[in-house]
């Protein structure tokens, strides 16, 4: 990876995702690639930046794009091109380490096993991130976003959202 390279994804980390602040793009894993031309001068290079959003329909894309390009715009480039791939679809196994630590800090469960598992919601067992308890239920299967399932914690009795595998 050339410098300019590194100094758009440093760009790209710092963009976060509007439904939850404390992950940038990066960290949940949607930018799927960079691809610049060859020029020397920033406001020459010809930049497109690849976006899986999570869900095909997710009300969160358009502001992301935007933002990606403000954020890229602020740092001198010009010339630049959003592409949102739809296929392969958006899995949490692209969410890097980092991000579901921050998820946790946050106070929302991350992600647990990989999307193919395909195990039922209430077979999970999701600790809770305010205390660290694993007694814990599924209070709905849908959460305050789609992405996420409303849990509550039997020890500490507070209610939380855990990020769905998929």
């Amino acid at each position: 990876m050339n410098k300019q390279e590194e100094q758009i994804w440093q760009i790209l980390e710092s963009v976060k995702d509007p439904e939850i602040p404390v992950l940038s793009i990066v960290d949940l894993g949607i930018v799927r690639s960079i691809t610049l031309s060859n020029s020397t001068k920033i406001e020459e290079i010809e930049l497109r930046v690849c976006v899986t959003p999570t869900y095909s329909a997710c009300p969160a894309v358009d502001m992301i794009n935007a933002e990606i390009k403000m954020a890229l715009t602020d740092a001198g480039f010009k010339n630049i091109q959003i592409e949102n791939i739809l296929f392969p679809a958006w899995t949490t196994d692209w969410m890097s380490e980092s991000g579901k630590e921050k998820l946790k800090d946050y106070g929302i469960a991350p992600p647990i096993g990989k999307s193919c598992d395909q195990v039922n919601i209430e077979d999970l067992n999701i600790v809770c991130p305010q205390c660290g308890s694993d007694q814990t239920k599924v209070i709905s299967a849908f959460g305050s976003t789609a992405c996420k399932a409303l849990f509550q914690c039997s020890n500490c009795l507070e209610p939380f959202d855990y990020f769905k595998c998929h």
